[in-house]
């Protein structure tokens, strides 16, 4: 597991537990122990029960994230970001759906419509997945986006809606949020310039 991918999965969580930390990169807390403890000892990670990002482990990660950049092929990372805008607005626009019924919250009380809203969440998945697997090639770290969806799609799918986009847990719209923060930062925006051209959500 590198300093980068653990560094920028506790930047984006904000704070995490170490065995929330390892489940979110996909591994065993014993995988993940010896980095932690390093980028503690160095000072780039706050251990105060829960883990987070200090200034100068946000230094760091920007210094290997702009290393990350150097090698990738800005025309074809620019090429999935704008492929993936699209699809973004479709899944901002369902997730409110499903929150958000006229001019109330949703009170869940209509199963037909709540169905119609999930229904429309195969079609958001089949259209960004091509999109990650074409960003990975250019940053293979973020093809793990693809399996944190599809398991939380599962759930989902399974009947247990708050994996749609409950916060704190890795929820469709949690890891969506992080992908979509991945892929802002592959093309060399800051999340103020994406939200200047209405893409941020």
């Amino acid at each position: 597991m590198t300093e980068l991918a653990v560094l920028q999965a506790v930047r984006l969580k904000g704070r995490v537990r170490p065995a929330e930390l390892a489940s979110t990169l996909g591994r065993d807390p014993g995988d993940i122990a010896d980095v932690v403890e390093r980028l503690t000892a160095a000072g780039l990670l706050l251990d105060d029960a829960t883990l987070r990002i200090s200034p100068s482990g946000r230094a760091r990660l920007e210094t290997l994230l702009e290393q990350e950049r150097r090698g990738i092929d800005s025309d074809a990372i620019t090429a999935a970001y704008r492929e993936f805008r699209p699809v973004n607005t479709e899944f901002k626009s369902l997730v409110t759906d499903w929150q958000v019924r006229g001019d109330a919250p949703n009170a869940h009380d209509d199963a037909d419509y709540d169905a119609a809203v999930l229904a429309r969440l195969d079609e958001v998945h089949a259209r960004v997945v091509p999109i990650i697997e074409a960003a990975a090639v250019q940053v293979p770290r973020l093809g793990f986006y693809a399996t944190k969806l599809l398991a939380a799609l599962d759930k989902v799918k399974a009947g247990d809606t708050a994996w749609l986009s409950r916060p704190l847990i890795d929820s469709y719209h949690t890891v969506w949020f992080e992908l979509h923060e991945e892929l802002i930062g592959a093309v060399g925006l800051t999340r103020a310039e994406a939200a200047r051209s209405d893409d941020a959500q």
